[in-house]
């Protein structure tokens, strides 16, 4: 379907979910971020019905609405109240017959477990950091350092604090232990790559293309410990982490070094199965881009990276949520 297809004619169905976990703060936090979303695609000219999933019964709420009639806009992250389920999520909403933008279930279970995309990049010769898996604080065998300590299954930074970096096997094994018994999961352990890091937007289809790449700039930060994006700097404005990384774009970046971040970006959002859009972390040293992270159905908030990277490229919010729509209704039976 053309990108010019008028907007009137693609009635939108905009899913979020609330999750009874989190404070009343954070729950009004995310529903202004997705009313934002929702008003975007209002002022592009879809007419929009929307619905906060507040329960984990989604079939139910669904059987509202007419799967024939609607693209799902999916910003629903997991099942109110179980932990790890977007994938799930996504297959409730296929299992009810809608289009959706978005990744497709699979793509999100595998991402979902960092160990198990970590194999699938080593597989595809796609770089990536040497990681290793521990599931108790033993950590012999491990003896590059600096290392940094993630949880296999948390997306968002949730576990990253300047002390997920260590310097050497005491750090590491207590690190280690913190996740087991703060996460109550498995921890993975990756080579620190002490170098750029970019956040790569990428969108479409059959043919993805990048989006203008954004650089997180760690000037700033003295100690190699504080140059990583933790939670806080990415989710917490009063935080020093947060005031402290700019973010650059489009990112410096001299013709050979673009191609290569794409081949490698590229490479890795087909491998992994992403689709309409995601972002990728990477990291360069030595020459070599390192995929760090491959997050499908990433952040769409109007100032998360894709947002900042569409309006750089001279697309304005509503552009760029009323693309992913079409891409979606590519797919869609009557729409296509």
């Amino acid at each position: 379907m053309p990108f010019t297809c008028a907007a009137q004619d693609l009635p939108v169905l905009f899913l979020y979910n609330i999750d009874p976990g989190w404070t009343e703060e954070e729950a009004e936090a995310a529903r202004q971020a997705n009313r934002k979303m929702a008003d975007a695609l209002r002022v592009a000219g879809h007419p929009v019905a929307h619905e906060e999933v507040t329960d984990p019964d989604l079939p139910s709420l669904l059987a509202a609405h007419s799967p024939h009639e609607r693209i799902l806009f999916n910003q629903c992250e997991s099942l109110p109240g179980v932990p790890h389920s977007e994938h799930e999520v996504v297959r409730l909403i296929e299992a009810s017959g809608f289009t959706y933008t978005g990744a497709p279930p699979e793509a999100l279970r595998l991402t979902g477990d960092k160990a198990e995309t970590k194999r699938l990049l080593d597989a595809h010769n796609i770089p990536t950091p040497v990681w290793r898996v521990f599931e108790e604080p033993c950590a012999a065998g491990w003896d590059l350092f600096p290392a940094i300590v993630k949880t296999v299954r948390e997306h968002c930074s949730l576990s990253l604090t300047p002390e997920s970096v260590v310097m050497n096997r005491g750090e590491l094994e207590r690190r280690i232990a913190h996740i087991l018994q703060r996460y109550d999961q498995p921890a993975l352990v990756e080579d620190f790559i002490d170098g750029r890091e970019f956040h790569v937007p990428v969108w479409g289809d059959g043919i993805p293309m990048l989006l203008p790449v954004v650089e997180m700039d760690f000037s700033a930060c003295p100690s190699l410990r504080d140059r990583l994006c933790t939670y806080d700097a990415k989710f917490s404005p009063d935080s020093l982490e947060y005031a402290a990384i700019n973010s650059l774009i489009p990112a410096p970046l001299n013709e050979q070094e673009l191609a290569a971040l794409s081949d490698v970006t590229l490479n890795a959002y087909r491998a992994t199965g992403c689709r309409d859009y995601a972002r990728l972390d990477v990291r360069k040293r030595g020459g070599i881009f390192y995929v760090l992270d491959v997050n499908p159905n990433a952040d769409l908030d109007n100032e998360a990276s894709i947002a900042c990277a569409a309006e750089c490229s001279g697309l304005s919010y509503s552009e760029l949520m009323t693309r992913l729509v079409r891409l979606a209704a590519r797919r869609h039976p009557r729409f296509a």
